[in-house]
Parts: structure tokens; sequence; C-alpha cells
């Protein structure tokens, strides 16, 4: 079966796309870096910079940052708070006590999803390793099953296996519903063109003159003895 019947979270507003990326960027840091979580803002920046493990990679600045910060804020995605010294603002991600249970395998999972966009499981359980070590492939399937039919409302769903792709894809649905690829599992399309009167006078015109001059060439070329 290529899809997968879900009902996705419903009393949550979609997350916009960098709010999503800054998301995904706290998950990712506090598993994979966690000396350095939570994070400053300068950090954050730079992770949603970050070249590498990003799909797509963006440029944004710390004002664009705190904007996002905000929604996610508004949504206790996010919470702020002062180290000791109370001089620099770090923030810390809440999405497993928005969206309990939520085990640390599930948590880099979404976190992947966030950064990377839509992948196929196999292709997902490699890159999540990176921040916590996944299960057999087998294992790896009941977590993204899970997070598909949680009673609460789905975090991920499965998109329909697309024409020229071998596997189907997951995704996420913390920015909403997935918009299908254009043209994705239809049929080749055939486009006819109505050209104005005038241009096709003058392609019957030239069409004629190439007739022509083709007689007249095999005409030469029978003279010739060619």
């Amino acid at each position: 079966m290529d899809s997968m019947p879900t009902q996705p979270v419903t009393d949550v507003v979609p997350l916009s796309p960098l709010a999503a990326r800054v998301l995904g960027c706290l998950i990712e840091k506090e598993l994979a870096t966690p000396d350095v979580y939570p994070l400053t803002m300068n950090t954050l920046v730079n992770a949603c910079n970050q070249k590498s493990n990003r799909d797509p990679v963006i440029e944004v600045s710390s004002r664009e940052v705190e904007v996002a910060l905000d929604e996610l804020r508004g949504q206790r995605l996010v919470v702020a708070f002062s180290g000791a010294d109370a001089r620099v603002t770090k923030y810390r991600q809440k999405l497993d006590e928005v969206y309990h249970p939520l085990e640390t395998a599930a948590r880099a999972v979404l976190g992947e999803l966030l950064l990377r966009g839509a992948q196929t499981a196999a292709g997902l359980r490699g890159n999540a390793e990176r921040l916590f070590a996944m299960p057999a492939a087998a294992e790896f399937e009941l977590i993204l099953s899970e997070l598909a039919g949680r009673p609460a409302g789905a975090l991920v769903r499965k998109l329909p296996r697309q024409a020229g792709q071998k596997e189907a894809r997951w995704v996420q649905l913390l920015t909403g519903e997935p918009a299908l690829e254009s043209g994705a599992g239809t049929e080749p399309v055939t486009v006819t063109m109505t050209l104005p009167p005038e241009v096709e006078r003058r392609l019957a015109a030239l069409e004629g003159e190439v007739g022509q001059l083709r007689a007249e060439l095999g005409e030469l070329k029978r003279s010739l003895g060619a």
C-alpha cells in the first residue's frame, strides 16, 4: 500500500517554513551536539543557514529567526530563558511536551523531516541515524506508523508513490497538508499549438520553396550522373 490515511493535528496553526526550519534545528542540535544546547540566537541563525543536511539551503537574518521564534513560542513549541549570568538568552524546543508522548527516535525523525523535507523511509532512517541510533528497517517503519496514527492527530504522512519514483516518501504535517508535486502521477500531456494565419502562410511558402529546391537539386544530380 503506497499511502496511509491519517488525520493531521487540527488544533494548531500550521508552522511557516522558517518556523519549521528553526524547530528542526533545535531538535537537531539537542540530539547531535547537546554540549551547545540550548542555543543562543547567533548559533540558531547559523544552524538555519547551514549548508549541510538542509533542503532547501536558505540564508536568513537574526530578525527573521526572531519572528519565527515568536511564532513557535505562540504554539508553546519553544521556550526562551537566560543562563545563570542572565546576559545571554537561549532557546530550547518543547515538541515532546506539546505532542507527548514522543520518544527520542520519533523526535529525531521529525527533526530530519523538518530540515530536509519529504524522504523515503530508507533515506529518512539513514539521515536520522546521525541524531539517534535507529532500529532495523522493520522497526523503523513502526515508528513512522505510530507518528502517522497518533490518536490526537498525525504528525507524519506517507505520500502516494509518484510516477518515476521507486519508493513512496514520508512528510511531516507540522507545516500543514503537503502539496503534491506539479504533474506528479499524471500521464504525459500532448500540447497542440495553433499558429496565427500569417505564420501558417509563411510556413507553407517556405515548405514549397524547400520542396522546389530539393527537386532542382535532384535534377542537377541526375544531369551530373551522381
